[in-house]
């Protein structure tokens, strides 16, 4: 896809994933059919699978974000039923999702021969047509040759030490320190670097007044270029990130964080797994002299913080099936708490707790209710977790967003409420109870799912303080509810622009609708500061056109039931930095950006919000009103939250600029990390007016 295009990619990784396995199954042996296609046509479909396809599954089909189209890892498909008519039907509706059915019949035809040629299918005299697709039976033993690029999880992972952690730092995170992590400015000890998920930092060494004087302090390249979404962890100095997958392979890193120079690194090679948004780990956990990740294929790894050493690993979900991790985990009193990504697949959502020291698996609470769901599709009903839950120690809780009901935009199959999809959530951290629920859009057909991280703070009525939970839903709204129970106490002004008939009914036809099936606010964290009272939501505006495409259930097989494709050159495309007044719900003030908004927020005592943007830019304004005091362009999308830390007196800011898949912003592989330097910079560099 052309990067200026700035359209979602989402469904159509997850689209060639699960058309890729569907293919792949049914490869006949030369012997077993005479040719259906012509070697021309075949040809002609290599250049707009190059062009259209080769981004997720590699220029060879060796695979990449996406998974490999030849080869023995679709081969467990083998003896199931179909023909190519189906896998013709699937592609031409599905394929690209940005733009589903955008190219001509004669193009489609030519990738399907494509993909046969490439898997043993015999070329012939006669082009495929649609009229003799459905003479193509995929079924049978193929004779695809073996691909060697293909990657199966059997040699540990490669860890490598390159130097000895700094002197004096100890990164053994107990208990008590991830409790006051409030009280511990020098590090970002938990994901939200709070419990609350607030990603506010009391430092203030850098503050509105200085900004502009802020410099590179260092710049770590990990090698590793594709979509960029890791939140930093800093234990007294030392920082741990996670790469993207790339090639099948990813990092977990250790740094110094003060110039991001390596001090270990741990290299996975992943199975199979099937995504829908990108290629992307949002980073580690760390407790117990431990650092803990998931992986896409559904593992759940223990460190040594210290050497990078794996010291064990667990399965949390079937990746066979659609499940894939993208989350950082939470570590609370002994759990590794976890959810699962997946939501464009019929599968069913989940969180689950594990023993951090061993591995086995404390408790599992199910998102999709049974009573709430026609017949038997709870079972495969979506409601996935895809971001980190926040805690609350005193009330005993884990509270946490919920995605959309599957399929994702046609209700038909799952009558009914669909509860806990599109909802908050809390339970019992140490048993997994649920306590109560509070669902931001009933039977949800629009993608409208709550995405966020989950934040916590306190609002006032009167004299009266009370513990509330907030969520910026995809829907356009911030919710907030008590978070004693989860009743509603307000929800915001809309912080992205909202169409008249945005909760219209999707067609065949197609309906034109915003806030577009990407929000709103995306899996962005959000932050509050308890200086303003504000949360600060990236959000995004993108006219969509939703359109309903059924499908039958089929296991292991993407299910959208539908299709939402930009409305471009000419539709609405930007983006929203909004505070919003938590004590009001009104909005305080926006700074519009010409581009979506993808990454994460961070507040500080220094009365400065920081937030990237997909052009490469990262921004500092004023907490307060909103005004531009510093920006600074690193060459790639800045769509991963930023952090800040102290290390002997010095405040630093880090994030990562790598791009974004989902919203195909430039591609990089850097860590960057901030400093005050000497005088601020010339005002056209350092400073910019507000968009």
């Amino acid at each position: 896809m052309r990067k200026s295009s700035l359209v979602t990619n989402r469904t159509f990784l997850a689209a060639v994933a699960a058309t890729g396995s569907l293919l792949l199954a049914g490869s006949l042996s030369a012997a077993q059919q005479t040719g259906h296609y012509t070697r021309a046509q075949a040809s002609a479909g290599a250049t707009v699978f190059s062009g259209k396809c080769s981004q997720c599954h590699g220029v060879n089909l060796e695979g990449g974000a996406g998974p490999p189209l030849t080869g023995a890892s679709f081969k467990r498909y083998v003896g199931k039923s179909g023909t190519a008519a189906s896998l013709y039907d699937f592609i031409s509706k599905q394929m690209p999702a940005d733009k589903p059915g955008s190219l001509s019949s004669e193009q489609y035809l030519n990738v399907t021969a494509y993909l046969l040629a490439r898997n043993g299918y015999p070329a012939g005299k006669t082009a495929l047509s649609t009229g003799t697709l459905a003479s193509v039976a995929l079924r049978g033993g193929g004779n695809a040759p073996s691909n060697n690029n293909e990657i199966v999880r059997s040699a540990p992972p490669a860890n490598h030490v390159y130097t000895k952690l700094p002197a004096g730092a100890d990164v053994n995170v107990t208990d008590a320190m991830m409790r006051s992590a409030a009280n511990d400015s020098a590090n970002w000890l938990l994901t939200g670097r709070t419990y609350d998920n607030a990603r506010y930092s009391p430092l203030k060494q850098i503050d509105a007044g200085n900004v502009g004087s802020m410099v590179l302090a260092g710049i770590a390249q990990t090698g590793m270029t594709a979509s960029f979404e890791t939140t930093p962890l800093v234990v007294n100095g030392v920082m741990y990130i996670t790469t993207p997958i790339v090639d099948n392979k990813m990092k977990v890193i250790a740094l110094d964080a003060t110039n991001g120079r390596s001090i270990w690194d741990s290299t996975y090679s992943l199975g199979a797994f099937q995504i829908c948004c990108g290629p992307v780990n949002r980073g580690v956990a760390a407790g117990y002299g431990n650092v803990y990740v998931l992986t896409l294929d559904d593992k759940l790894f223990a460190l040594d913080a210290t050497t990078g050493k794996t010291l064990w690993q667990r399965t949390v979900a079937d990746a066979s099936v659609g499940y894939t991790e993208t989350m950082t985990p939470q570590v609370y009193d002994g759990l590794v708490v976890v959810g699962s990504s997946g939501g464009e697949w019929p599968i069913r959502g989940f969180v689950a707790a594990y023993d951090a020291k061993t591995g086995a698996q404390r408790w599992h609470w199910d998102s999709t209710d049974p009573k709430t769901y026609g017949g038997d599709s709870w079972k495969r009903g979506g409601g996935m977790v895809w971001t980190t839950p926040a805690i609350d120690p005193a009330l005993g809780l884990v509270i946490f967003s919920t995605g959309n009901p599957n399929p994702d935009l046609n209700g038909s199959y799952r009558k009914g409420d669909n509860l806990y999809s599109d909802s908050i959530v809390a339970l019992d951290v140490h048993t997994g109870k649920l306590k109560w629920y509070y669902q931001e859009v009933k039977h949800d057909v629009w993608d409208y799912d709550a995405v966020s991280n989950v934040v916590l703070f306190d609002v006032h009525e009167g004299s009266n303080t009370i513990p509330a939970a907030g969520e910026a839903g995809k829907v356009g709204w911030f919710f907030i509810v008590d978070r004693r129970n989860g009743k509603l106490i307000r929800k915001s002004d809309p912080y992205v622009a909202f169409s008249k008939n945005m909760f219209s009914q999707p067609t065949k036809k197609g309906v034109i609708m915003l806030p577009g099936a990407n929000g709103g606010a995306e899996w962005s964290p959000p932050a509050y500061s308890p200086d303003t009272h504000y949360a600060y939501v990236l959000g995004m505006d993108q006219l969509m056109r939703f359109t309903t495409q059924p499908e039958a259930y089929q296991k292991g097989r993407i299910r959208l039931g539908s299709a939402f494709t930009n409305i471009e050159p000419h539709g609405v495309q930007d983006g929203r930095f909004v505070a919003i007044d938590t004590e009001t719900g009104k909005i305080a003030w926006t700074h519009m950006t010409p581009q979506p908004l993808m990454g994460g927020a961070l507040a500080t005592g220094g009365n400065l919000v920081f937030f990237g943007e997909g052009d490469g830019w990262f921004d500092a304004l004023d907490a307060k009103d909103g005004k531009t005091l510093w920006r600074y362009n690193l060459g790639a999308g800045v769509n991963a939250p930023p952090i800040t830390y102290e290390v002997k007196g010095q405040q630093y800011i880090a994030v990562a600029a790598g791009g974004n898949f989902q919203l195909t912003f430039p591609y990089g592989d850097a860590l960057a990390i901030f400093k005050l330097g000497g005088a601020p910079a010339p005002a056209a560099v350092a400073t910019a007016a507000p968009k």
